[in-house]
């Protein structure tokens, strides 16, 4: 196992997420204990030592799961990450009861490792609200030893990271992103960690694989990367593009099934980073994968507009939803938008239109947004 040094500690270059347990029946809150403790043990037994849940994987299950098939292990073995929940609006004033809660499921007496879940464009002003005392709650725990390192994950926008780490950005130790070759450039990865490169704050990365997206492409594409390393297998070149990052510490990998672990372990022995010609490669793949609406955010487009929509960023929230096939990444940006700047709120007037270089249906992509939304 790779491991990597984060201040005073090795931590296994690969964590184990616990969000994609394997299940009975495919019902998500009803965890198969048994075959997702062989995983534990046979990741542990080769040098995982990082482990990952949170209050709402498998609908509240993960984190039960998580404490019984940890506990027979000595606690200082294994580093244990949980966060808040505050992606649910709802438990902004329950930081305390939730905190005391997860401990007691996870059966420890401290995390390792905590984070503010999720920050993003719907939930950043309920975060930076001291009426909720959150951040103060959660340094109250690192001073008492409960918390040993404190962090947050985010799928939000750069501004949205921005003002976090202008608020807090001196008490954060590490910080969560969905990272991988796909969204280098299509979710701005690149430019997130360049951001945190200025705050000296080192990168946990999650979706490597982009929820499988990345485990299995096509025949042609995997053709190419064939040759390029034959003995390598399309999800290990997901793995070996992050170890290209220096800034990446941990690796999160949320795994359903044995020969997932075995897979991932056998991968992270050996550290492999890409070469400029094998980075290319796959690049050049993750481009052609997207397939989206051509926009370049000239915003000729948005000085035409009667609604003064940004028109750029609704077109980049329609990618990301078309290629993910829904998700919640594209709605819950859009949550944070005022009603009258959303797709449903063009008139189909198609002056953006007349001055777009790209010759952008816009109007025609505005409702076909709408109708995926409803779906």
């Amino acid at each position: 196992m790779i491991y990597k040094q984060f201040q005073d500690m090795k931590l296994s270059a690969l964590g184990f997420g616990m969000m994609r347990l394997p299940l009975l029946n495919e019902k998500d809150g009803i965890i198969d204990e048994a075959a997702a403790g062989e995983m534990v043990d046979y990741a542990i037994s080769h040098g995982v030592n990082y482990f990952d849940t949170a209050w709402g994987y498998h609908n509240g299950q993960s984190e039960l799961v998580a404490g019984r098939l940890l506990e027979k292990y000595p606690r200082d073995s294994y580093h244990l990450a949980s966060k808040f929940p505050g992606y649910d609006l709802s438990n902004m004033d329950k930081v305390e009861e939730i905190f005391e809660k997860q401990l007691e499921k996870c059966r420890v007496e401290y995390f390792d490792f905590y984070l503010f879940h999720n920050v993003c464009e719907m939930n950043i002003d309920g975060y930076l609200d001291e009426k909720y005392g959150i951040f103060e709650y959660l340094m109250k725990q690192k001073e008492n030893g409960r918390i040993r390192h404190l962090g947050f994950s985010t799928h939000g926008t750069l501004d949205t990271m921005r003002r976090f780490l202008d608020a807090y950005g001196d008490h954060m130790e590490f910080c969560q992103i969905q990272l991988n070759y796909l969204d280098w450039t299509f979710q701005d990865a690149k430019t997130k960690v360049d951001l945190l490169n200025e705050y000296h704050i080192p990168v946990w990365v999650m979706e490597p694989l982009r929820g499988g997206k990345l485990a299995q492409l096509p025949e042609n594409h995997a053709d190419r990367l064939h040759s390029l390393r034959p003995d390598e297998n399309v999800p290990a070149w997901a793995f070996r593009f992050l170890q290209t990052i220096p800034e990446v510490t941990v690796t999160l990998s949320g795994m359903s099934n044995f020969e997932q672990i075995k897979d991932n372990i056998h991968t992270f022995e050996t550290e492999k980073p890409l070469d400029e010609a094998e980075k290319k490669e796959l690049l050049d793949i993750a481009h052609s994968l997207v397939n989206g609406i051509p926009c370049t955010a000239c915003r000729y487009c948005t000085s035409e507009c009667p609604q003064e929509l940004n028109i750029p960023e609704l077109i980049k929230l329609y990618n990301e939803h078309t290629f993910t096939d829904g998700g919640f990444i594209a709605p819950m940006a859009l949550s944070a938008i005022p009603e009258n700047k959303r797709p449903h709120a063009c008139v189909g007037c198609r002056s953006c239109e007349a001055v777009c270089p790209q010759n952008i249906k816009i109007s025609e992509v505005m409702s076909d947004f709408v109708s995926k939304l409803k779906e």
